[in-house]
Formats: C-alpha cells, sequence, structure tokens
C-alpha cells in the first residue's frame, strides 16, 4: 500500500486531482485541498490507498491527522471514498469533528452527495469513537501554526519551504504576529 508521497504537481484539474512527479513516476491523487497546489511545486502527502478490481484509487491529505479522519470517515455504512473526500472538501476536520459531537446533523447534511439520513448514520456512528482524533482536530484548527501554515499556501510557498522556515521556531499566540514573523522567515529562504 501506499502510504505516503513526495513529489513535484505535473497537473491539477479542477476537482481537487492531482498529477505528481515522483522520481519520474506520474501519481493521481485525488485531494481534500482543491486549489490549495501550484504545478511545478513540491509536495508530501499522507495517502489512503484503495485497490479495487478495475482500479488503484490514492487520496491524499496534508496531514497524517487528514487521512485518519477521512479513514474513520469511511466506517459509516454509506460513505465510500469520494463521499469521505467530498466532506473534507467541504469543512475542515475539526469542524466537521464538532458538528459530528454536537449532533448537528444539519450542518453535515451540507456536505455535498450525504442527505439527512446519512448524517443521521454518521452522527450516529462516530459521535464518541473518534474522540481523540476530533480533539486532535479541533485543536489544529485552533493552533495558530495551522492558520499561518494555511496563509502560506495559500500565498503560494510549498509545505516544505513552510516546513524549513518554522522549524524549531515557536510563533506567538496573536494570529498577527505569527503571520508577520512566519513571512519574514520564509522569506529568507
Amino acid at each position: 500500500m501506499i502510504g505516503w508521497l513526495s513529489g513535484r504537481v505535473l497537473h491539477q484539474d479542477v476537482h481537487g486531482s492531482l498529477l505528481i512527479d515522483v522520481n519520474g513516476v506520474g501519481y493521481e491523487v485525488q485531494t481534500a485541498s482543491t486549489g490549495a497546489f501550484r504545478v511545478g511545486e513540491s509536495v508530501e502527502l499522507f495517502v489512503y490507498t484503495v485497490v479495487r478490481a478495475d482500479a488503484i484509487l490514492l487520496y491524499g491529505f496534508n496531514s497524517l491527522a487528514d487521512r485518519e479522519f477521512f479513514e474513520l470517515l469511511l466506517v459509516t455504512p454509506g460513505v465510500g471514498p469520494s463521499t469521505a473526500l467530498a466532506a473534507l472538501r467541504t469543512m475542515t476536520t475539526g469542524e466537521l469533528a464538532q458538528a459530528i459531537e454536537s449532533d448537528d446533523v444539519k450542518r453535515v447534511a451540507t456536505i455535498p452527495g450525504i442527505g439527512p439520513k446519512t448524517a443521521s448514520r454518521i452522527v450516529l456512528e462516530l459521535k464518541g469513537k473518534f474522540f481523540a482524533v476530533a480533539d486532535q482536530a479541533v485543536s489544529a484548527t485552533n493552533a495558530p501554526t495551522s492558520v499561518i501554515d494555511d496563509a502560506l499556501r495559500s500565498l503560494g510557498y510549498s509545505n516544505q519551504e513552510i516546513r524549513q522556515a518554522l522549524e524549531d521556531v515557536e510563533l506567538p499566540s496573536d494570529e498577527s504576529a505569527a503571520l508577520r514573523l512566519a513571512l519574514q522567515l520564509v522569506r529568507r529562504q
């Protein structure tokens, strides 16, 4: 099974599918982050592999926590990889975890391809079962570093550039001050 890929983006379509060159081999990976990547940029993705009789499908995530959350969604009857990916394209893992833990079926039903019955089933099946992952996802959403990482990625910096610039750096708790410092550090690279 393929669990992680590191390479260069060759192509990205509007649906979030990436073609990644990994040492001369092109992997097509479905991602939850549409528009977050640029052609020519280096990427590192945690991958969930689905092997079917007619295809091998790869689903890529920016973090291991996102991949684990995706896997938890797949436990729910009626939720396959496409629906789980749509859920993570619609809201962050922290938002989805919060909706599930607070029994917000209406919020879960806003995910494309999920109706009220499936939303109720997701809440029923997952509430309390992934508490540790949900806490991690919620805290990651609230952490200044994830907000800063997202902001830097939206400005065109790669995950590798961000990681190198912010390695062993403690950012201020104030988001605007943290972003200013992070921008200074990433520009020095």
